[in-house]
């Protein structure tokens, strides 16, 4: 996974805010060029008497190109990186926002978080819904209230690692998303109890803590561009595992759902769980088909 090009959807709100932040961050790392759009409700689909319906058109148009002229605002300090502003009237503008990603060639589409979520906590709207259950592309979600205080710039990728093809081939897009951005990788596992430690044999913990570790060690083997740790985190729940270890300045990359369609972002139980409890940007990679052993990998972009 290389990002050359970054969609990040945009309404005169907090969320959409945020989700600037966030985009533009990645773009000064990645040296991608950045789009920002705004999906606005359709213009009537049978045009009305009269003058009506160019009217509403008209009303409609002139308040897109409000909205992005408030997005231009909010991106006047960002002078380093190439930005180009769109509006497109969809149903639902998580599916605007899907269709815009084939006609842009977009690499990412980046969102702010849904309103009604604690502060520093990413919740899932219907415009997100729509993106992590269809985007051909990583989904990455801003927290919110994360344009108040962004870090100056993002300092590691943290995978969510589990001993699966899904997560094996997402691991090798992280690896090269780390050395494109110039940060070190973090592959952790989530050992989760649920509460029922006591009906565990210890012994047994150790081996599971130990087998995990090890999976950890083989995914990180060999990738010697990037500065690679692993860890192990354990918690009653995803929310007490994720607080073990320190996430500020990162982004949190999960694999989606091995049960979900080839080349589609689709969203599982525990990666719903992290979106909900990571302190910081989540990034949900699609779920692309695993490259078989001795097969040659497909080349990037230059």
């Amino acid at each position: 996974m290389k990002i050359e090009h970054i969609l990040a959807g945009f309404i005169p709100e907090q969320r959409g805010r945020d989700g600037l932040a966030l985009a533009t961050r990645m773009a000064r790392q990645t040296g991608a060029r950045l789009t920002v759009a705004h999906i606005h409700a359709p213009a009537w689909p049978i045009p009305g008497p009269g003058k009506i319906d160019a009217e509403w058109r008209a009303y409609v148009a002139g308040q897109a190109a409000e909205t992005l002229e408030q997005a231009r605002k909010a991106l006047t300090d960002v002078t380093d990186v190439p930005i180009e502003y769109v509006f497109r009237g969809h149903r639902g503008s998580g599916r605007g926002l899907v269709q815009l990603i084939g006609m842009i060639k977009a690499d990412v589409v980046v969102i702010g978080s849904a309103p009604g979520g604690g502060r520093g906590r990413i919740r899932i709207g219907s415009t997100a819904d729509q993106l992590l259950h269809a985007s051909p592309v990583p989904v990455a979600l801003a927290p919110r209230g994360y344009a108040d205080e962004p870090p100056s710039r993002l300092r590691r990728l943290t995978m969510a690692y589990r001993r699966d093809p899904a997560s094996d081939e997402a691991v090798r897009q992280a690896f090269t998303l780390a050395a494109q951005m110039d940060v070190p990788l973090r592959l952790i596992t989530l050992v989760v109890s649920g509460g029922r430690q006591e009906k565990v044999e210890e012994e047994m913990l150790d081996r599971f803590r130990e087998k995990v570790a090890a999976d950890l060690r083989a995914a990180a083997r060999g990738r010697r561009r990037v500065e690679v740790e692993v860890r192990v985190l354990e918690g009653r729940n995803v929310a007490a595992a994720l607080a073990g270890t320190d996430c500020e300045g990162s982004i949190v990359v999960c694999a989606s759902s091995e049960t979900g369609p080839l080349r589609r972002v689709f969203l599982g139980d525990v990666s719903l769980k992290i979106i909900r409890s990571a302190p910081c940007p989540v990034m949900m990679l699609p779920r692309n088909p695993p490259r078989k052993p001795g097969s040659p990998r497909k080349p990037e972009k230059p």
